[in-house]
């Protein structure tokens, strides 16, 4: 078992060399190279380490910007879906697909066509409430920090692509600039949805006790200019601390855990 306090103890002492180089690192933070690791301790300062400046496909953290549009009501409405690797002409990372999942287990399997599914939904929705057009704008305004100049302009909604969830070179961002955009007053609520989501069990108690846990999202995204080779992400928190890590040569989820555990000194 990981001692918590030991943990941010540790964390606190690196940040003491945050006026290092971006490049250098701390003894305690060992980061391979081509790593990028970001961090914050809830003071409004983010400390960088590696190449944490360096722009990549977003993947499955795109799955995050979601929860801050769309998070709140998917919620309340308690969806469910049922993946069984394809959904018209998309098709799950997991061939065979995840069977029946609600939001949890959909951001904790990583499942596209589950978040496919209910933006196609949502987007129905803003249509009829809004207009196209303040529906395109309201969709912009969350993802603005990460589409640059690739979205061509328009009043229309962008058609729903795999893009969307992070499929794809639409969506790019970088541990630091990811991290930023974590700490924005407006994001608040997705480090509430990552506490609820993926924490694990008991979060409430585990809150009340002062044994709050650590929660992640991993993603795995192809490399630019070499399909047959994947980077990996991890962006997570513990009460206001957060982190983003990025790994270049990655296998997303068990490698991107072992990786982040590694480097924050966390045990089990």
């Amino acid at each position: 078992m990981w001692n918590p306090r030991m943990v941010l103890a540790s964390l606190s002492a690196a940040f003491l060399m945050a006026a290092q180089p971006v490049d250098t690192l701390p003894k305690a933070l060992v980061l391979r190279p081509g790593e990028g690791l970001a961090i914050t301790m809830g003071d409004g300062e983010v400390h960088a380490y590696g190449d944490a400046r360096r722009e990549a496909p977003m993947g499955s953290l795109a799955k995050l910007a979601w929860m801050r549009l769309e998070g709140t009501d998917w919620s309340a409405e308690s969806v469910r879906f049922v993946c069984t690797g394809t959904l018209g002409p998309f098709t799950c990372g997991n061939p065979k697909g995840h069977g029946r999942v609600d939001l949890g287990r959909a951001l904790r399997a990583d499942c596209n066509l589950a978040f496919l599914s209910w933006i196609a939904g949502s987007q129905s929705g803003w249509k009829d409430f809004y207009g196209e057009a303040a529906a395109r704008a309201r969709m912009e305004e969350v993802f603005s920090s990460f589409l640059g100049h690739r979205l061509p302009p328009g009043d229309t909604l962008p058609p729903l692509t795999a893009a969307w969830v992070g499929v794809g070179d639409l969506l790019r961002t970088s541990p630091e600039a990811f991290l930023r955009w974590l700490m924005e007053p407006e994001q608040a609520q997705v480090a509430t949805f990552g506490k609820r989501y993926l924490a694990g069990g008991w979060v409430e108690v585990k809150d009340l006790l002062g044994k709050e846990d650590w929660w992640f999202i991993t993603g795995t995204v192809p490399v630019v200019g070499e399909p047959a080779a994947t980077s990996a992400w991890v962006a997570g928190g513990r009460g206001l601390a957060m982190v983003v890590l990025f790994i270049p040569r990655g296998t997303g989820m068990l490698e991107g855990m072992a990786r982040i555990r590694v480097i924050l000194g966390l045990k089990g």
